[in-house]
């Protein structure tokens, strides 16, 4: 819920070396201090992957490469019998994470096959949709909020890390925060190490729930990013005897976990956003008003990757929380600086996408999101005015296997996850079905509760 300080200037990641010609993986590294590097991919349902390459070896991984068997990675659209995936280094995200290990690195990879970039992987998807972007002369910055709860598991039973974080209104409780403290100001310092720019940490609506945030960047290197943070946020909260939990809705009574999108569009003259004549007082431009009603338009379609699992809809599909309100949209709309929204205009420079979730892949989320923007920019569609929110017309699915029907059915959206290569779309669609009616077909303690003794 911290409010997003998008009007500052696109960064870049400063471990990097400034030089006039792009640095090679091997020079970043050796300047760093590096001694080992994680070769990082992450597959379509957002598993991160790795290989652990000494830096003795960075010179092999920068010109060949890092094979992995896909099929045992999970969720790439290979069979066992098929052709290694290459993980190929973007040198451009090299991130030094010495605060995990000391020597220790992360680069970003782009899974290809047989010499060519793999259609199924999450990143390569991302470029395409951003190729399109700059088709039209425009490029796509991206900031995000990243929800999580600090948990244990006693017994059996999913628990709060901090025990004495019981108040009936958490959100904003100096308390609790400081008892996190040495955590939250860990991961703080690791990302402003990173020059990621964090500028707000805080305690989210639920007793175990924080954000935090860090200044938008181009799309591409802020889902690197978010996946770089989950993994921070993971380790360092172990460290602590406690885990990291992007689940969407780990409570039934605590609000869920979001991830909120700010997407912007830019061009050589700068934001393509703000119109100081807009006539409905936003302050958008009639591109920007084109981009609301493309995302609105597919926005049935699009939670099928903002939101991708069982568990997202018991997030979406809440009424109540113990503290009054679920913060997740129901209906696609959009509206001001107004959270009820799916799409919320905080300022005449972004809108934020309130309808993703912890469990979303970065990537396709920015993926899909900038395909439907783009489709109302290229036909010039218009949102009309502000909506309520209450229309049944505009009510978002409300279960994982509605959102796969919904997703099916949108040529934009298969077309954007099919943009390197045919058959992504069908093979992820077919995996979520599989995924649905994998916990539909278990039995659940409601159902016992409910049907044991009532016939």
């Amino acid at each position: 819920m911290a409010v997003d300080t998008s009007e500052a200037a696109p960064i870049t990641e400063t471990s990097l070396p400034a030089e006039t010609s792009s640095p090679t993986l091997s020079e970043v590294a050796h300047a760093s201090g590096t001694t080992f590097i994680l070769a990082l991919f992450v597959t379509l349902s957002g598993k991160p992957c790795a290989k652990l390459v000494p830096i003795q070896a960075v010179k092999q991984l920068e010109d060949d490469g890092v094979g992995f068997a896909g099929y045992a990675a999970g969720h790439m659209g290979q069979e066992p019998k098929d052709s290694d995936l290459v993980a190929i280094a973007d040198v451009a995200s090299f991130t030094p994470i010495p605060f995990v290990k000391p020597g220790l690195a992360i680069v970003h990879c782009d899974p290809h096959v047989e010499g060519k970039p793999w259609p199924y992987a999450p990143r390569v998807i991302l470029k395409e949709q951003l190729r399109k972007a700059a088709e039209l002369g425009m490029s796509v910055n991206v900031g995000a909020e990243i929800e999580y709860f600090l948990v244990n598991r006693v017994d059996g039973e999913l628990v709060t890390a901090d025990r004495g974080d019981t108040s009936a209104n958490p959100c904003y409780d100096a308390r609790d925060v400081t008892r996190m403290y040495d955590h939250l100001t860990e991961i703080s310092e690791a990302m402003n190490t990173l020059g990621w720019g964090n500028y707000a940490n805080d305690h989210e609506d639920g007793n175990g729930q924080f954000e935090q945030n860090f200044d938008y960047a181009d799309a591409m290197t802020t889902a690197d990013r978010v996946i770089t943070l989950r993994y921070l946020l993971s380790v360092i909260a172990e460290k602590r005897g406690m885990q990291a939990t992007f689940m969407p809705k780990p409570f039934t009574t605590r609000t869920g976990t979001g991830l909120h999108m700010h997407l912007s569009l830019w061009n050589d003259a700068g934001a393509v956003f703000p119109d100081a004549d807009d006539q409905q007082g936003l302050g958008l431009s009639p591109t920007a008003y084109a981009f609301v009603a493309g995302i609105l338009e597919h926005a049935c379609a699009l939670q099928g990757l903002i939101a991708p699992t069982v568990n997202s809809y018991k997030r979406t599909g809440a009424t109540a929380t113990a503290s009054g309100a679920t913060w997740s949209p129901r209906y696609a709309t959009y509206g001001g600086n107004d959270r009820t929204h799916y799409l919320r205009v905080p300022d005449k420079n972004r809108v934020e996408l309130r309808g993703g979730d912890g469990s979303a892949n970065p990537y396709l989320a920015a993926a899909g999101a900038i395909a439907a923007g783009l489709d109302g920019v290229r036909r010039g569609l218009h949102p009309g005015k502000p909506g309520s929110g209450d229309s049944p017309s505009e009510m978002l699915p409300m279960t994982l296997l509605h959102a796969m029907d919904a997703l099916e059915k949108d040529s934009v959206l298969t077309e954007a996850l099919d943009a390197a290569g045919p058959g992504v779309a069908e093979y992820f669609a077919k995996t979520k079905r599989e995924e649905f009616f994998e916990w539909h077909n278990t039995v659940s303690s409601w159902e016992i509760d409910h049907y044991l003794t009532a016939f």
